[in-house]
Formats: structure tokens, sequence, C-alpha cells
């Protein structure tokens, strides 16, 4: 954009959640101005800006807000994958020296500026597929050089680049191979050396703690989560993903704000989770790539009155997927969601999870213009065109990133 103002004209249909409503809404034949990054107006007839971009009729939506990624490895996993395909399950990976723990010897060797280099291409990679906000996970260095050098580079791209970071501390992510036969030796390393540092340097908002068998029990994940609340970051939890081992229930007792995966959840986590007002998020991705069965009961969740969030849980090992059209695709026709919800669970109630719903999350006056412009007319026509990235335009900031 040239000037500071920019106006969207032609606009065939603009869907986005509404606060005033509280509910998504779907509008028509609307113009937006944006001034200096952020939406002026929306409406009809509106005054004139420094430039114009005609929509030709198309749909408008906010970008993805992804809230769960693990962005920050070195080498990928590709051989693990041809592992998978030749019948062996992700535990036995894991046992055959593949698994999270395969990532950490690369990244603890990497040099900083190769490693921001690689991060800064997936970085780029998630806008070019309409994400503009992203959580993004430590958790490949698990000691405290590496932890912090992960977070420093996701806090250096923070500051450089379009897309908008989250960063999430996740030394909690598997017991490295020198802690293998003592992991409360580990945890209580997180607890007294890494997690004060972490929050000394400030350069994370969140603390992650995979709470699943055979890496962090209840009572382990407890202490860790405890420790980030002590220090100022705020608990998140991966659990329920391959057993359930109580990880969405404790989610609530802890009063995280979310809680992830969730193919194992049962009733009584989700009243837990209910009571205290904790976040689901789904990520139909991990399930597809692992090529199981079972996903997340989506409709158990929205009927208990939960709100619910897609993420892609972008990593090397049992995601490789960076598209939320893609996942979107898989929420609609996998979890039965409608194509709105899917649109909501994208966007908005991501960056409630976030903190970040008072600016972003939605196409609305006084937020940041954070928009797709779409080569489709209908939302449907996102999942159905997953293949062909159906995206025109990605405005980040009130900037075209292409």
């Amino acid at each position: 954009m040239n000037g500071n103002s920019l106006k969207l004209i032609n606009i065939g249909t603009l869907v986005s959640y509404d606060s005033e409503k509280g509910s998504m809404a779907s509008r028509k034949n609307l113009e937006i101005v944006i001034e200096d990054g952020k939406i002026k107006e929306i409406g009809r007839n509106l005054n004139s800006a420094d430039d114009v971009y005609d929509c030709k009729n198309k749909l408008l939506t906010p970008g993805f807000v992804d809230c769960h990624t693990h962005p920050v490895f070195f080498e990928d996993r590709h051989r693990e994958f041809k592992m998978r395909v030749d019948g062996l399950s992700y535990h036995e990976i894991a046992e055959n020296g593949g698994g999270i723990n395969s990532s950490v010897s690369s990244l603890r060797l990497s040099s900083e500026i190769n490693l921001k280099n690689r991060i800064k291409t997936r970085m780029d990679n998630f806008l070019n597929l309409g994400t503009t906000t992203i959580e993004a996970k430590s958790g490949y260095g698990l000691n405290l050089d590496s932890e912090l050098k992960s977070l420093k580079v996701l806090n250096d791209l923070k500051s450089t680049h379009l897309i908008d970071i989250v960063p999430t501390f996740m030394g909690a992510h598997a017991i490295p191979i020198e802690y293998k036969k003592k992991p409360d030796e580990y945890v209580d390393y997180l607890c007294k050396v890494v997690i004060p540092e972490i929050a000394k340097q400030g350069i994370a908002e969140y603390n992650d703690v995979f709470c699943e068998e055979g890496y962090f029990n209840l009572e382990q994940t407890k202490r860790i989560l405890d420790k980030g609340c002590e220090y100022g970051l705020t608990p998140r939890i991966h659990a329920d993903e391959f057993k359930n081992i109580g990880g969405s229930s404790i989610a609530g007792i802890l009063k995280c704000v979310s809680a992830d995966h969730l193919m194992k959840i049962n009733d009584e986590d989700i009243a837990h989770m209910l009571e205290s007002n904790v976040t689901a998020v789904l990520l139909p991705g991990t399930t597809f790539f692992l090529g199981e069965k079972d996903y997340a009961p989506y409709e158990k969740l929205k009927n208990a009155g939960l709100d619910v969030a897609i993420a892609t849980d972008y990593n090397p090992g049992s995601c490789n997927i960076q598209s939320m059209i893609f996942i979107i695709m898989l929420s609609v026709v996998y979890m039965k969601m409608e194509i709105s919800e899917a649109i909501y669970s994208s966007t908005y109630i991501p960056a409630k999870v976030l903190n970040r719903h008072e600016k972003s999350g939605s196409v609305e006056v006084g937020k940041i213009a954070d928009i797709i412009i779409w080569d489709v007319s209908s939302i449907i026509e996102i999942p159905y065109n997953f293949s062909i990235n159906p995206i025109r335009t990605v405005i980040k900031s009130g900037n075209f990133v292409f």
C-alpha cells in the first residue's frame, strides 16, 4: 500500500464474527476503509482513500489465527513418515529413535541464524496460506540454552516479520535422553532453572506441557504449570491425545486457558473444563497425518457449551501441515463442523485463546486489518477448493502480503 489509507470496494460477502451480535455474521455488498493498519470504516459509499482495491464481488474473511504450532525445529522428519507408511505407530517410532527427541540434537547443534532463516521461511508460508497470527512453541531444545535460543529466535522474528507471533515455552515437550531414567530430575530442572530464566527474559507468554503416558504424568504436569503460573506464564496443556490419563480434567482444575488434542476425552473431563471455561483446541490434522480413525468429538464438546478452536499443530513429526484451509476441510468432513463454525473456530475463538480477540480475529471497526480476500464467493468453497489454495490475496495489518 503506497499511501496511509486503503479502500476495499466491491466486496461480495464479508463473513466474520460480529461483537454486537455475539455471533458470526454474513454481510453483502460492502466497502472497507483501512487507515494506518486498522479498520476505520465498514459500510457502503464510504469516503475515498489513498489506494483502492477492487474485490470483484468475492468473499472476505478475517485472517486465520493458528493457536497451536511447533515451528521451531531444524531438520524435518520425513524418514519417520516413511516408517509410519510402512506400518509403525507413533510410539513404535519413538522407541526406535524417532519422535520428539530425534529433533533435539539438530536444534541444539544449529546456529541461531540458520535456525532463524528456516523458521522465517515457515512463517512466510503461513502468511501465504492466510494465517496472520500464530502461536509458536519451543520444545525441541529441552535444555536451558536451546530453549532460550528457540524463544529468542521467535522474538526476533516477532519484531521483524509481518505475521504476529505469540511465543510459548514448552520445555515439557518430552523427557530428554540425558534424563530418560530420571524424569523427576528433569522436572526439577525445568522448575528451578529453566522457567525462572525464561520468565526473567520475558520471551514467552504461555507455558505448555505434553501430559501423556510416556511423557509427563499428572503430578509432573501440575508442578510445571504451577511453577509457570508463579512466574506469570499462562498455562496450556496437551491432553488426551493417545490415552486418557486425566489431562483435560487437570486443565480444568488448574484453569488452563486451553486443553489441546482431546481425542480421548470423556464426559467427566468435559465437565471440569466447562466449570473453568477452558477452551478446547482440536487438531484434526494430527489425527489425519498419523492415519488414526478417531477424531476429537467436536459435537459433544460444542453441545456441552465449550468454546472450540481448531489449529494445525504444525510440527516435523506428527503433522507436517501449515494450511488452515486444509484443517477446515478436515473439520467439516471428519468432525462434522458447520462451515461457519469452522471459520469462527479458526479466527475469533483462537484469538480469544491467545488473548488477541480485542484487536484481531474478526473484521470489525478499530481492529487490525488482517483480512483474506478469496477467489471464491461463498465460505463452503474454501474447503471444497482446499487443494488449490483459493486465496486471492492476504492483507496483514493493512499491508498486502502478495
